[in-house]
């Protein structure tokens, strides 16, 4: 994997707004936010998606953002909050090492959300939640 920006932070090789840091995850604030407060929880270990990430990274991730959300929400007098991860430079990724935004959320704070268009037959979503449980199924009897 390239040295990605991420990399060069956790590094120190270049600066970043630092709030947290451990032997397995850093936490700093974004340097373009949608909103203040808005931070990135990235493992310190390269790993591109959580497709790719350990169980072990994915537990450290979580268990920081739990930790940390609350002391940055009242630091930006906010009381919700999105937590977002982008898979891939299709799903809008631009860094690529695996990072989850602690986005805060403010009444008309003019962010976008995304919701289904409700335009998919019922008939396909049937048929393909059967696909899905069926690899699943598959997946349970390999392991």
């Amino acid at each position: 994997m390239s040295t990605s920006i991420f990399t060069q932070i956790i590094n120190k090789e270049i600066p970043a707004d630092i709030i947290y840091e451990d032997n397995d995850v850093i936490a700093f604030l974004d340097i373009a936010p949608n909103n203040p407060g808005h931070t990135l929880v990235v493992p310190k270990q390269d790993t591109l998606t959580i497709l790719t990430a350990t169980d072990n990274q994915l537990e450290a991730i979580i268990r920081i953002v739990k930790k940390i959300t609350p002391f940055i929400l009242e630091s930006v007098g906010a009381t919700d909050f999105n937590l977002h991860v982008n898979n891939g430079s299709i799903a809008g990724q631009v860094v690529p090492h695996l990072h989850f935004h602690i986005i805060p959320r403010f009444i008309n704070d003019g962010l976008k959300h995304w919701h289904g268009t409700g335009t998919s037959p019922q008939k396909d979503r049937k048929q393909l939640a059967f696909d899905i449980r069926g690899k699943i199924k598959k997946l349970n009897q390999d392991l």
